[in-house]
């Protein structure tokens, strides 16, 4: 090759590199701004209806809706109604037990994609994409057999448990007025992991009284009739719902509407009828 080529290969290389360089710079400044919506659009890709996957974060420790049955499997009335929607949808279904204090973080990171646990849907609307409430529920006081507490006078300077994050705890810890001046007059409100150790707790005579959803009410005392007795005062009434992340108002609208064909077809109140014993009643099914 003579020097004249020499060079203009070089200059032409040169070029070629600089042209490159360009092209770099510009793909990243394109990635740069690159619309937000993208992420946004990823996110909201991770329900049950884009991925075919119904992903259900529930108690374990929250009978009758989730719980361990004597085999040592998952069963309960609602995971029941997850695993018939997800069939009747042809989507797989995922049964994850989590810590109820972490749901949010693992709805938010698509762990699951869905909360299904008797879950209420008052005071959290703008937190979730909701489906259609589908169960009536209340919070009420579960006090021991012969203890002396009638009514809610009775709680005065008593020691009450509930669950962490619960709606009871939310009820009584500020949301609404008039039940937190009744909190007030506790010797103390207490919150811990699961109803079952606080009714556990509540036999011992370890606390005075546990404030829960009258649905976990009447399988306590379905279980043990003896040992406590429920006021018949409530602190609020209020509805479940199945909670999904923010925008995924699709896959909310699937499940609302698979739950109702459920009903019409009968399904709902057979299953309502094989939990009866466990205190759950269709009377309080309140999706049409």
């Amino acid at each position: 090759m003579d020097r004249r080529s020499f060079i203009l290969t070089s200059l032409s290389a040169a070029a070629l590199s600089v042209s490159a360089l360009a092209g770099c710079n510009n793909a990243t400044d394109a990635a740069d701004d690159a619309p937000a919506s993208d992420a946004t659009a990823d996110e909201a890709g991770t329900g049950a209806v884009d991925t075919g996957t119904l992903i259900v974060g529930f108690d374990a420790s929250y009978p009758p809706y989730g719980y361990r049955d004597d085999d040592g499997e998952y069963t309960g009335f609602d995971l029941e109604l997850a695993q018939e929607v997800a069939s009747r949808n042809d989507w797989e279904v995922q049964l994850e037990p989590i810590d109820w204090d972490a749901k949010d973080t693992l709805l938010g990171s698509g762990a699951i994609n869905c909360i299904w646990n008797g879950f209420t849907m008052e005071g959290r609307e703008d937190d979730y994409a909701f489906s259609e409430p589908y169960m009536l529920n209340a919070q009420v006081i579960v006090a021991r057999a012969g203890s002396g507490i009638e009514d809610f006078d009775g709680l005065a300077g008593k020691a009450v448990i509930t669950q962490v994050d619960s709606a009871a705890y939310n009820v009584l810890a500020g949301e609404d007025a008039a039940q937190a001046d009744l909190a007030a007059t506790f010797a103390s409100l207490e919150t811990i992991g699961d109803y079952n150790t606080a009714f556990m707790q509540l036999e011992s005579g370890a606390v005075d009284a546990v404030a829960c959803d009258l649905s976990i009410a009447a399988y306590q005392l379905a279980a043990k009739p003896d040992a406590y007795v429920q006021l018949d005062e409530s602190l609020s009434e209020e509805h479940y719902a199945v909670g999904f992340k923010l925008g995924d108002e699709a896959t909310a609208e699937t499940v609302t509407e698979t739950l109702r064909a459920m009903d019409e077809e009968g399904f709902v109140e057979e299953l309502c009828e094989k939990y009866a014993d466990q205190g759950i009643d269709y009377l309080n099914w309140c999706l049409e």
